[in-house]
């Protein structure tokens, strides 16, 4: 049991206090600009977090990072480059002691990796992931002395990087991070006084594979102080779990965990006897100048980037500008714009079946040139792609869940929206043909269910069907939203073909190499909205 630090002070017990600095999930934010949307973006980024490092940083500190660094924000036009990538320069500037490879580390392959881990000016640790000699990538851990104090850090990544990056994975071989940890531990046992792990990993397992998340390594390895986890894209301040001290960061540098250990000397050992942490927000700092000139060449060419003509829209626009009441019309009929979002989901998943929400209500391609940053208006946010299974009546469930976003008033033949329901989970469906009936109550709105051939679809039929991430794990995936627990659809495959990106990402490289830069006003018609006199 941890002691009072009044109690312990009263009794004359010597002690030093040590200060972790944990950050994660940083995906290509190195400056504060967005260049997706072509647009300033101060929520967080590298820049930034070198000043929040200068201000919390004391001689007794230990800065941590748990990957997924490389990639997004438009990181992927570096990773080839014989330069040190920006984002490896940034971390290298903010003289991290620790670094740890997070699954999108790994999109660009083994030897952007390698060369990623070479480049870095810290230890690499990542102690589950062999190269195809059988030697490890990296550390499992590693030991530090700081006022006297041993710490030893361990850093392991998911092990579903199997699954996501088979191909660039193939001949090496991703070990189970449980069984690691225990082991690592085991052989280190008495070698330190402070025991910190830094984790690419949610909390919670994924896919139902033990060991997954850091709440089973927690369990059975209940030796850590702190465990910095990450991957999951949360901020968790402070969360003890089997009586260690968890933090989680949001992703693009939008916070760091702070924690501080205090330590008391007992028979001539140091014994963590208090731990306390707390999330900073990133967004409140000024960029650091020397960081903005130190990657200010970068920062140039990924604008320039940004600007790159993909396409062209031939003909009309891919969506009608007109609304009814407050209601955009791409949201009350089928669009050119949404058979092209879908469309990409399609291809992409390869699903037969797709849905997506319209985000902007603005959301729209015009004649003429498009622009890489373009794809922000048709695709606002930086969702991934997610495949799950369906029956025939879980697809039908889900679809009543979406028709409920309208309210239909028929005295006045008025149109309008559940404020209850966000536009962001209101979706539009491709790959089967159907109508919503706003004359029948919610829940029995869906009519005329047909696949693309006519034949209606029955309850026991079965498909896979594209949606985002946040679609899937806060509606699709969670019990008692949409579905009992004993009627769940099944998560087949997330964050697809990440190693092109998002969703937004994906639409640009289907117009790039699917439709050879061409896009004109190609729309099915395939639902409908009916019973509205």
């Amino acid at each position: 049991m941890q002691r009072n630090n009044e109690e312990i002070k009263k009794q004359g017990a010597k002690t030093k206090t040590i200060r972790i600095i944990g950050t994660s999930d940083l995906h290509g934010k190195f400056v504060p600009w967005d260049y997706a949307l072509n647009e300033k973006s101060p929520s967080g980024s590298i820049a930034q977090l070198s000043s929040a490092v200068k201000e919390y940083r004391t001689e007794n500190t230990l800065l941590m990072d748990g990957g997924d660094s490389i990639q997004d924000n438009s990181a992927e036009i570096f990773v080839r480059d014989n330069d040190v990538h920006p984002m490896i320069q940034g971390i290298n500037a903010l003289n991290y002691d620790v670094w740890v490879t997070g699954n999108h580390d790994y999109n660009f392959g083994m030897d952007v990796l390698k060369k990623t881990i070479t480049d870095l000016k810290c230890s690499v640790l990542t102690g589950n992931v062999y190269d195809t000699d059988g030697e490890p990538i990296a550390d499992g851990y590693t030991f530090f002395t700081v006022d006297g104090i041993r710490v030893a850090v361990i850093g392991m990544v998911t092990p579903i990087i199997a699954k996501w990056d088979a191909q660039n994975l193939q001949g090496c071989r991703v070990s189970d991070p449980l069984k690691e940890t225990r082991k690592i531990i085991d052989e280190i046992q008495g070698q330190y006084d402070v025991l910190i792990g830094v984790y690419h990993m949610g909390i919670n397992n994924e896919f139902g594979v033990p060991g997954s998340g850091v709440g089973d390594i927690l369990k059975e390895c209940p030796e850590f102080d702190v465990m910095i986890s990450g991957h999951a894209h949360m901020k968790v301040a402070g969360k003890m779990i089997n009586g260690v001290l968890t933090v989680q960061n949001q992703d693009k540098a939008k916070t760091m965990a702070v924690i501080d250990l205090t330590l008391t000397e007992e028979n001539g050992r140091w014994k963590v006897t208090d731990r306390k942490s707390e999330s900073v927000d990133i967004a409140g700092y000024q960029p650091d100048p020397d960081i903005l000139e130190l990657l200010e060449k970068y920062d140039r060419k990924a604008r320039e980037d940004a600007e790159t003509v993909i396409g062209r829209v031939e003909g009309e626009a891919l969506a009608p500008d007109y609304r009814q009441g407050k209601i955009p019309a791409a949201r009350l009929q089928d669009t050119a714009l949404m058979d092209l979002v879908n469309h990409t989901q399609m291809y992409y998943a390869g699903t037969a079946v797709s849905a997506s929400p319209l985000f902007a209500s603005d959301a729209n391609l015009y004649p003429g040139e498009i622009r890489k940053c373009d794809m922000a208006k048709i695709y606002q946010y930086t969702n991934t792609l997610y495949k799950v299974h369906m029956t025939g009546s879980q697809l039908k469930k889900y679809m009543e869940r979406s028709a409920g976003y309208f309210i239909y008033n028929p005295a006045e033949r008025k149109i309008s929206v559940n404020k209850k329901i966000p536009d962001f989970l209101y979706q539009l469906f491709e790959g089967v043909n159907y109508e919503i009936n706003l004359s029948q109550p919610v829940g029995s709105r869906i009519e005329n269910l047909t696949w693309p051939d006519g034949i209606p679809v029955k309850d026991d039929d079965e498909c896979d069907i594209a949606v985002n991430n946040y679609s899937a794990v806060s509606e699709i995936l969670i019990p008692g939203t949409v579905y009992e627990e004993n009627d769940m659809p099944v998560l087949l495959d997330s964050d697809i073909r990440s190693d092109i990106g998002g969703i937004r990402e994906l639409i640009r490289d289907y117009i790039i190499n699917v439709k050879k830069g061409l896009v004109t006003h190609e729309v099915n018609n395939n639902w409908k909205i009916t019973g509205i006199g």
